[in-house]
């Protein structure tokens, strides 16, 4: 039998809170405050660039007619995130050491697919943050200048505490957004369709809608290679609490979570239905014009008053993802290297090479956002429609592990949530075939 990992060690040496039988229903509580922490993580990194910047687009331009393809995304894509939280838990062990007990094959794929997008992805949510930012601060720096600012800050946060610091900021971050989404949705709401310019949706079954379509799903509510970093998440949370919450208290996080990101995902397609859609204006390729669009598009439509609102809803949501983005990648670079190379990169200067990891990234990030940051739709769409691309294929890798012979009797998916995984599988992939044939046509 092939040697468990380090991390299996230490996540089976982890025990409950209360180990007395008769004292679980009083520990109840305790139990599930200790296992709450990762899903949130996983919500704050998703609610980000495809909630701020692609459901509110999807709103502002085709009004509600994108609904459909929003629910469908979370439906379809919830088993293959699920099975992150699930396979951590049941083995003791990150979806990283699960690909390289599939096979080479299995890690090697992960590994060019999350070299291939991270960088783009980092400065995709970092330059939506920063343009927000320069508008809430009102400080005109350069979106460069303040990406390079903001990263800096991300770090160094991650250099002070780690999962720890990440765990605490988010948490308080999730607070604000939440409320600050549920105050402007229901002035939205109240106040209705505020424009009649448009009475017709237009046509998502062209070139541009499909397009638009397909980025619009990539990162909705997450890409799936984030299942692998919720299952890192999820050891570093035992680490810390020295609790090993049972499979049904860390499931219970991911759905709080993923939920609370598919609502939220939701109620900016609303908001930028019922605010911007019909106003005549059309979202900039400028990050900071981009900001300043934004804020004023709400403002003019529900008051001055919300400007305040507004603006700490979109910093809070952006801030959050590229927190815990930074942390993510570095994270997961850093096990596959112990995975692919266990002589070199061991778990006792892993912590090194996670912070070398956490600069390096961050930096060539910054050099993308040179090039590209002009661009600032096109990135976007760029980042998520590689993502969505990709799913199809993490999807049956992630299916076949917490299927195959690794996972423990009783942990593996229920049949509903094996027939929907199929399901999501076949729509993905039908999708992505979809999207390469406009591409073919054109």
């Amino acid at each position: 039998m092939r040697k468990r990992w380090e991390t299996t060690k230490v996540f089976m040496e982890t025990k409950p809170v209360n180990s007395n039988e008769s004292d679980v229903e009083t520990d109840k509580w305790e139990s599930i405050k200790k296992s709450l922490g990762p899903g949130l993580l996983m919500a704050a990194a998703a609610i980000g660039v495809s909630h701020l910047v692609q459901s509110t687009r999807a709103g502002a331009t085709y009004g509600f007619a994108m609904i459909w393809a929003l629910v469908l995304a979370n439906i379809f894509k919830y088993p293959f995130l699920e099975y992150g939280p699930r396979y951590a838990i049941a083995t003791g062990e990150s979806m990283i050491e699960g690909y390289k007990r599939l096979g080479n094959w299995a890690i090697w794929i992960f590994l060019v697919f999350t070299i291939g997008t991270m960088f783009i992805i980092t400065a995709a949510v970092t330059v939506v943050t920063a343009s927000l930012a320069a508008e809430l601060t009102g400080i005109a720096l350069s979106p460069l200048t303040w990406s390079a600012i903001l990263m800096a800050v991300c770090v160094a946060i991650m250099m002070s505490g780690q999962y720890s610091a990440l765990d605490g900021s988010v948490k308080f971050i999730m607070v604000i957004l939440a409320a600050s989404t549920v105050v402007a949705l229901g002035a939205a709401l109240f106040q209705g369709v505020q424009h009649t310019g448009a009475n017709f949706y237009p046509d998502i079954w062209d070139f541009a809608g499909i397009s638009f379509l397909i980025a619009l799903m990539g990162w909705m509510p997450i890409p799936i290679d984030a299942a692998a970093w919720h299952s890192l998440w999820s050891l570093e949370r035992v680490k810390q609490t020295k609790y090993r919450p049972k499979l049904k208290e860390s499931l219970l996080d991911f759905n709080i979570g993923y939920i609370g990101a598919a609502t939220l995902a939701l109620g900016f397609l609303l908001l930028g239905a019922l605010v911007m859609y019909g106003s005549g204006e059309e979202y900039a390729s400028s990050g900071a014009v981009f900001a300043n669009q934004l804020i004023s598009l709400y403002t003019t439509s529900l008051g001055s008053w919300a400007y305040l609102v507004i603006i700490i809803c979109a910093f809070t949501t952006m801030f959050s993802t590229t927190l815990t983005v930074i942390d993510a990648y570095p994270r997961v670079m850093n096990r596959i290297l112990q995975v692919l190379m266990p002589d070199t990169v061991t778990e006792g200067n892993g912590l090194s090479t996670y912070r070398l990891l956490l600069v390096s990234i961050p930096v060539i990030s910054i050099a993308v956002l040179y090039f590209l940051g002009n661009q600032f739709t096109v990135m976007i769409d760029l980042a998520t429609t590689l993502s969505f691309l990709t799913a199809p294929v993490l999807a049956y890798i992630n299916y076949r592990l917490v299927t195959g012979e690794t996972m423990p009797d009783g942990t593996k998916p229920k049949p509903w949530l094996r027939w929907l995984s199929w399901a999501g599988m076949i729509f993905l992939a039908g999708f992505a075939l979809l999207y390469l044939y406009w591409i073919i046509r054109f």
